[in-house]
């Protein structure tokens, strides 16, 4: 299981050098076509800004998006006494504890590092689980918290609208850019060729990002299931969870697919995109890894 939580943690950081390629590329391919580097520094610069931004705003954002409310103990003293055991456990500060009234059995964790964590469930989750249920699925976004996962998420979630947004800025410039240059210097405005890379660049890159996030997101649920069997040693009570959410689960009223992988089940309706690029692995396969954890313990 060791080596499992060691292989994962070398891929992500192999996905986000990915990334990191990818927007570079871009950024590149703009300046060599416009025959100015100029614009390459001022796209990777503006990705680049604009992807801090949203790793230190998106995780107050993704609380505001999902409707939660912040709880203290008198709130509800079994989910909180849970995520307080828990962290004392870890060994990790407090996170802020959120509800979400919402009927879908869910639950999430966000949060640059554990001392900007926040945990939410919904009230579906906390109606449908028992407290060995409960405490399996908090110490699985517990686990997001403890191994850094939210720290990854954020800066996936940047990166992804950083190449987005290089994206539509290429294509902008492929149709309009330049033109008013093209009768002095040739520029790239009109060109048919710089139109073609324009719109690969704006369909390709937003499908690769979205990929790649993808990936990413199903490599930290399983370290994510593996921490909380670690923590609680009860694997088979996070199965029983899981089996849960895949029986009683529903899309939640308020969907939002830029934050879909910080939930442990997907909260969107399903289809054959959301399958394709889908931030969580199969069910059947988590409980499954559970289980032969459960029989080496």
């Amino acid at each position: 299981m060791y080596r499992a939580i060691a292989k994962n943690k070398r891929n992500t950081v192999f996905i986000i050098l990915l990334f990191l390629i990818i927007i570079g590329a871009l950024g590149v391919l703009a300046g060599y076509i416009y025959h100015s580097w100029s614009i390459s520094i001022t796209v990777l610069v503006v990705a680049t800004g604009y992807a801090l931004i949203q790793y230190f705003a998106a995780s107050r954002l993704a609380v505001t998006i999902s409707g939660g409310r912040e709880i203290q103990k008198a709130d509800n003293p079994r989910l909180y006494r849970i995520v307080e055991n828990l962290s004392i456990t870890d060994g990790l500060p407090m996170p802020k504890v959120y509800i979400v009234n919402d009927p879908a059995p869910n639950a999430f964790a966000t949060g640059r590092d554990p001392q900007h964590a926040f945990v939410a469930a919904t009230t579906g989750l906390l109606d449908i689980m028992d407290d060995a249920e409960l405490e399996g699925v908090m110490a699985h976004e517990m686990g997001h918290v403890q191994n850094y996962d939210t720290r990854v998420s954020m800066i996936v979630f940047g990166l992804v609208v950083a190449i987005g947004f290089i994206a539509d800025l290429f294509l902008r410039f492929a149709f309009f850019g330049g033109r008013g240059n093209d009768r002095n210097n040739g520029g790239g405005g009109g060109n048919p060729i710089v139109l073609v890379f324009g719109l690969v660049a704006m369909i390709i890159a937003p499908l690769v990002a979205a990929g790649v996030q993808a990936a990413i997101s199903r490599q930290r649920e399983y370290l994510a299931d593996a921490t909380s069997a670690m923590t609680t040693r009860n694997p088979d009570a996070l199965a029983s969870a899981l089996e849960k959410l895949a029986q009683y689960g529903r899309p939640m009223q308020r969907q939002n697919s830029s934050m879909s992988h910080l939930w442990i089940s997907d909260p969107n309706r399903p289809g054959m995109m959301s399958r394709l690029f889908s931030t969580h692995p199969p069910i059947p396969e988590r409980v499954a890894r559970l289980h032969k954890i459960g029989g080496e313990f």
